[in-house]
């Protein structure tokens, strides 16, 4: 129990207060339906006729319409606060998307959708800013696990999701995830807007953009945009971001499509594999986690986790259909991985934007994340229509070049690594 008590993790929940503790304590909310329904998305569009490079072109037009949003969203969250728009963003993109989803009768009714979920963008940056902008910066690391524990917390349930599409088929059962999904998001977006207060910076920057129209604020972006070329750090922290955002989105669109077919297993079973994946990360994010990840020596969790994330890729290239300890062990590899990576190159990034420009330099960021990342949905679709098992091959090139991504990193910038508390 004392072992529990003084980790870490538990200690930073017990010290976060006001915005931070808001936003963390709220991520179950949105880990939940997310979770029942994301893992089974690609073969639900697969039994309603999408092909897998219409898979792969919705993908990539999905991060079209995420770049679009992300252009407007620093403007749009400096001009109506950052509470507002979390707000009213994740409703539409979350609450809105959903219903669509779940009356989708063909590939037009994704395409809407995608254009839709795409607005999540807006609400990432203004969540982003509430949670941060109020927080201590030793904090860093263990929010953004926290966020990673409870934002897949809810994956222990994804077994749930598979009895339903079991019970039901396929079809149905996703229709109904979708529809609670659409009602657990939107309550979510509500409470999170009653448990938290505008920050500081929020207030400042919406005073200063009153007399403002988010047009004007939008054309000043090549300002910013310099300001964001000429930082190291941030330019760094992106570089490593690529490398995992092709990796979520390559994974997301064509795992279950890889697991079915060219592995073998049936559809149902997706949910349990999404299962032990989220166990295993949330036992590597509570235990292993806090002991590695680190803003002053972030080489060994990074060079770690990417090397754990080439190997699992491997494994799903090369195993034999229905090789259940292969595929255990590719999953086990994924959780462990993301254990390290995803806090670190999260945090990496918060510390980099901390200016006076937070929210127009996070929009602007992820502007260039999404311009690097769009292609390879559309890439990943032609690839997986001539061999389900080349979109993993490509996520092994990404994390071999990850790897010397945090080599050249630290010799280039050496000052990333010892120039933060942690």
């Amino acid at each position: 129990m004392a072992a529990i008590v003084n980790n870490p993790l538990v200690r930073t929940l017990r010290e976060l207060r006001g915005n931070p503790r808001a936003c963390v304590l709220t991520e179950p909310m949105f880990g939940v339906p997310y979770n029942l329904y994301m893992p089974f998305m690609s073969v639900y569009m697969l039994a309603l006729g999408v092909t897998d490079r219409g898979i792969g072109t919705l993908a990539s037009l999905g991060l079209l319409s995420q770049l679009v949003a992300t252009w407007l969203s620093g403007a749009i969250v400096d001009k109506f606060g950052r509470r507002v728009t979390v707000l009213v963003a994740d409703i539409i993109s979350f609450g809105v998307a959903c219903l669509i989803w779940a009356a989708a009768q063909n590939a037009v009714y994704f395409v809407v959708a995608a254009l839709i979920n795409g607005l999540w963008r807006i609400a990432h940056t203004a969540w982003t800013c509430l949670m941060i902008e109020d927080a201590e910066e030793h904090h860093l690391v263990h929010i953004w696990t926290w966020i990673s524990l409870f934002g897949m917390s809810a994956s222990f349930l994804t077994p749930i999701g598979g009895w339903v599409v079991n019970r039901f088929g396929l079809v149905p059962a996703m229709r109904g995830l979708l529809a609670v999904a659409s009602v657990m998001l939107t309550a979510k977006a509500v409470v999170l807007y009653f448990y938290s207060h505008e920050t500081e910076r929020g207030i400042r920057r919406m005073e200063e953009t009153r007399q403002r129209s988010v047009a004007s604020l939008v054309g000043e972006s090549h300002r910013v945009f310099g300001q964001l070329l000429r930082s190291r750090p941030i330019m760094a922290a992106l570089a490593l971001l690529v490398v995992t955002n092709v990796y979520r989105t390559v994974n997301t669109s064509f795992w279950g499509v890889l697991f079915t077919s060219k592995l073998g297993f049936p559809d149902a079973q997706i949910a349990i594999y999404m299962a032990l994946r989220s166990i295993v990360m949330a036992v590597c994010l509570f235990l292993v986690s806090p002991r590695l990840t680190s803003l002053r020596r972030f080489r060994l969790p990074l060079w770690t986790g990417f090397g754990a994330y080439f190997v699992a890729q491997g494994l799903l290239v090369f195993m034999p259909p229905r090789s259940v300890p292969l595929l255990v062990l590719s999953v086990l590899l994924e959780a462990f991985a993301a254990a390290l990576v995803n806090p670190m190159t999260e945090s990496l990034l918060t510390v980099s934007l901390e200016t006076h420009e937070r929210a127009r330099l996070t929009g602007l960021v992820y502007v260039l994340l999404i311009l690097a990342t769009t292609p390879f949905g559309w890439i990943a679709g032609q690839l997986s229509a001539i061999d389900r098992a080349l979109p993993f091959a490509l996520l092994m090139v990404f994390f071999a070049l990850g790897m010397v991504l945090v080599w050249a990193i630290h010799r280039w910038q050496p000052s990333l690594e010892g120039g933060a508390e942690g």
